[in-house]
């Protein structure tokens, strides 16, 4: 070996995002001249610059270089001891390579990023928004979440609840956020709120978002039936006021009980009038004993006009879930939901109730619509995850014994979820998504909601089940 080399100092220290230098010597000692060039090696040679790259040295004499470190301020230069190298090359000599080596530490430092996806989120019932945290430090990052709001009018439900993350990767968290009252009625509200990154002895990182708690049936909606039940009420009061007045065969009242009964001379009579014997029915009916008897011919019927005429036969009863439910509940009284399913090339289906399938399996026939009905729960409420368009846009109620749909029958757009709730008590939703096969069951918490199919916008809902 013809050649001598230190360091000064051999151990040194940096923070990332700052230089330091480093002083290398070497000294020819062989008995040529000749020129030596010098490379960094080691895990932080892409940190190293060495000035001059090379030196020509005569024998015995000596030169001096400088190091100089410079690591970033990211996640790679990772807090910590690090050795280092430096090989120097001879040109005369090639065989008298050598490498000089030493040590530099990298000092940690903290630095964190939060972000909330999305930033607002809308719900009736919950809000579920996830926390993003990123550790842009060089040492591992660990935490604890914790939620806030003014007024506490939010509760919390973090997932992790803390966190241990190495630097250079991320977390992600999922929250949950329930209001503590619901609105029934009414305009929508935000309600700021925080979630905070704890680390051990230092502030609280706080990332703030907004839910924005949507009314369970909105202004609007109220609005629109109380508009509907005034029409309604109107149109009963017009109904019977100006009915026709119907031709009677019972026999003529007293006028002292006909003036107790009706208000004026010009009002039409009510439906029914007090009198010694019960009015007469319908002319198809057998007439009262005060209608003259009709004269007959030679072969008994009756004369001036043939014989009695037929009543048209009812319309027949579409068979809906409430029909079905009706029936069911008066069978056996109590807690009952009954559906059917509106399935494309096919139509409806009949209905079938309390955790039966409804749909199809494997024949690739989506479903368009659903009809709803439930009894013993005090009304539910639903809405339609369709094709395209999402949700439908509002949720739609009903009351016990009461049919509900939801989707568009007929429209050439399937549905891919439903979205259900009921009054009182719980409901539990399975649904068979397209090329997925049957979902778990998933029931609701009491006065919650429970969405079943898929958010894919290429998979249909094929069948479901429900139970209450």
């Amino acid at each position: 070996m013809s050649l001598w080399t230190s360091l000064e100092p051999a151990s040194t220290t940096v923070a990332p995002g700052d230089t330091t230098t480093v002083r290398l010597n070497v000294r020819n000692t062989g008995d040529v001249v000749d020129e030596f060039s010098f490379v960094p090696v080691g895990d932080v040679a892409p940190y190293v610059t060495v000035e001059p790259s090379s030196i020509r040295l005569f024998p015995g004499t000596t030169g001096t270089l400088q190091l100089t470190f410079a690591p970033p301020r990211t996640p790679d230069a990772t807090a910590g001891p690090h050795p280092y190298g430096v090989q120097i090359v001879p040109t005369e000599q090639t065989d008298s390579t050598t490498v000089t080596e030493g040590n530099i530490t990298f000092t940690p430092f903290t630095e964190v990023r939060t972000e909330l996806v999305p930033p607002t989120v809308r719900g009736r019932f919950r809000g579920r928004p996830k926390l993003a945290i990123d550790n842009l430090g060089n040492t591992s990052l660990t935490a604890s979440l914790s939620g806030s709001d003014n007024g506490d009018s939010l509760s919390y439900e973090l997932t992790p609840a803390s966190v241990q993350i190495e630097p250079g990767r991320a977390a992600f968290v999922d929250a949950k956020l329930k209001p503590r009252q619901i609105i029934w009625l009414g305009q929508k509200q935000e309600r700021p709120y925080t979630l905070a990154l704890q680390r051990s002895g230092t502030t609280p990182l706080g990332t703030d978002g907004t839910y924005v708690q949507r009314g369970f049936l909105p202004l609007w909606v109220a609005t629109l039936l109380s508009i509907l039940l005034a029409l309604a009420i109107t149109l009963a009061v017009l109904w019977f006021a100006y009915q026709p007045a119907l031709r009677s065969l019972a026999k003529e009242i007293p006028q002292s009980a006909a003036a107790s009964s009706i208000p004026t001379a010009e009002s039409p009579a009510p439906p029914s009038l007090p009198s010694a014997e019960p009015p007469a029915p319908a002319p198809s009916v057998s007439v009262s004993k005060s209608a003259p008897e009709p004269e007959k011919d030679g072969d008994g019927g009756a004369g001036g006009g043939g014989g009695e005429k037929e009543e048209a036969p009812p319309e027949p009863q579409e068979n809906t879930a409430a029909v079905a439910v009706t029936a069911l509940n008066e069978r056996s009284p109590g807690r009952h939901i009954c559906y059917r399913a509106y399935v494309r090339s096919t139509g409806w289906q009949d209905p079938v109730c309390d955790g039966l399938p409804s749909g199809t399996e494997g024949q690739s026939r989506p479903i368009e619509s659903i009809n709803i009905a439930v009894s013993g729960t005090n009304g539910m409420s639903a809405n339609g995850y369709i094709e395209k368009t999402d949700w439908e846009p509002a949720w739609k109620g009903a009351d016990n014994l009461k049919d509900l749909y939801i989707g568009a029958p007929d429209k050439g757009v399937f549905m891919r979820g439903l979205a259900i709730s009921i009054g009182e008590g719980s409901v539990c939703v399975t649904t068979l998504v397209a090329t997925q096969g049957w979902h778990e069951k998933a029931c609701t918490d009491p006065g919650g909601y429970k969405f079943g199919g898929t958010l894919s916008p290429d998979l249909s809902l094929d069948a479901l089940k429900l139970i209450v």
